[in-house]
């Protein structure tokens, strides 16, 4: 099910973006998103946990160990969607996709857009909204699902 809907909201985001606006991150968004990065990064408690956390692997083992232990409550929303941010930035590092501030009618939020095509992920709910619903999240496969779809959208694309 969460394969079919993320392939029909990717197949669909060129009708998605006549609604939205994109724009670069300002000072503002920038701040916001490195304050939850260093809510994240302050749970790499050695040098090694921090160099290892410079990695895609590092990345993605650091939110796995945060889920395991169930660091954060389903009501946490704003460290949940830290974790969040920490998958967007595997996504800019091993895919090459941008943080971008996407304005539509219900506001202002984070994406993640590939090389200025209509290819957006939203990577801020991807964990909270799973943990909110009882869901367990497996970050390695999460990710790897994304990715996958994502790379066939973009092989699309060229």
């Amino acid at each position: 099910m969460f394969r079919f809907l993320l392939l029909v909201l990717l197949l669909f985001s060129n009708h998605l973006l006549a609604a939205q606006k994109l724009s670069p991150l300002n000072a503002q968004d920038i701040a916001a998103l490195n304050a939850q990065r260093q809510l994240i990064q302050h749970f790499q408690s050695t040098r090694d946990l921090l160099e290892k956390y410079t990695t895609v692997a590092g990345k993605l083992g650091t939110l796995r160990s945060l889920l395991d232990v169930r660091q954060f409550q389903p009501e946490q929303t704003y460290e949940l969607q830290a974790m969040g941010v920490v998958l967007g930035d595997v996504f800019v590092q091993d895919m090459g996709f941008e943080w971008v501030m996407v304005s539509d009618e219900y506001g202002r939020d984070p994406a993640l857009q590939y090389r200025n095509s209509s290819i957006l992920l939203f990577p801020l709910t991807m964990i909270s909204k799973r943990i909110e619903s009882g869901e367990a999240v497996d970050v390695f496969a999460l990710y790897n699902g994304i990715a996958d779809i994502a790379r066939r959208r973009i092989r699309a694309l060229e």
